[in-house]
């Protein structure tokens, strides 16, 4: 039988309950699946978005998908497994994040931008907003972004003081604080598992390709 959409938070919940790796090996086809029908998801997903942008049609659903498996050997405490599924289109070394999902119990949202670029790269993103601040700005005022998105998303990095070289009068001095530029749009279950998550998808990658573009051309300066 193939698994529905529903069928993958049920499991999800299952194993946020339950995350254990015996639990997992007991219920392996259960994850494989719930597996299955997400990457039938990316599928739709990664052909809506290659209509707009080629750029998509270089990635596997697949290719895209995070292991379930935690990295623990920094963060311990960490459970074994996810109780999400993800999907980041993302070419490696690319530090514009051009659309990344995540569905799951506690959080689901959709996002993109730069998060935790060097230094190097903040820098020119630094130098692009010093120049031309009032282009993003324009960006995130566009009342399609900040209905979906609200503008930028928190960012725990951001500087509290002035970052060096630049006058703590600056024009764009909350712009310049960031060290992180994201901007997400979180989901219910109900979304994800509606016969529109598609067309959402979709909606959400047009509102913030603009952004993106903008960080894309700022880095791409030397």
């Amino acid at each position: 039988m193939i698994a529905s959409k529903n069928d993958i938070f049920i499991f999800l919940n299952d194993l946020s309950n339950n995350n254990s790796k015996d639990w997992m090996d007991r219920n392996r086809d259960r994850y494989q699946k719930a597996k299955e029908r997400w990457l039938e998801e990316v599928e739709a997903i990664l052909e809506r978005l290659s209509a707009y942008d080629s750029y998509f049609d270089q990635f596997k659903p697949k290719d895209t998908i995070t292991r379930t498996n935690n990295n623990r050997v920094f963060h311990p405490d960490k459970p074994i497994y996810k109780d999400y599924f993800s999907c980041s289109p993302n070419a490696k070394g690319e530090p514009v994040s051009k659309l990344h999902i995540s569905a799951g119990i506690s959080w689901s949202f959709l996002g993109g931008g730069l998060w935790r670029p060097d230094k190097e790269i903040l820098k020119r993103v630094r130098d692009a907003i010093d120049y031309n601040g009032d282009e993003l700005l324009e960006i995130l005022n566009v009342s399609k972004f900040k209905k979906i998105f609200g503008g930028l998303a928190e960012d725990p990095d951001k500087l509290k003081t002035t970052p060096r070289d630049y006058p703590k009068d600056h024009k764009y001095i909350q712009l310049l604080r960031y060290n992180n530029l994201t901007a997400r749009a979180d989901l219910t279950v109900d979304m994800v598992q509606s016969d529109h998550f598609v067309d959402y998808v979709e909606e959400v990658y047009l509102t913030i390709r603009p952004f993106n573009d903008y960080l894309e051309k700022a880095i791409s300066v030397t």
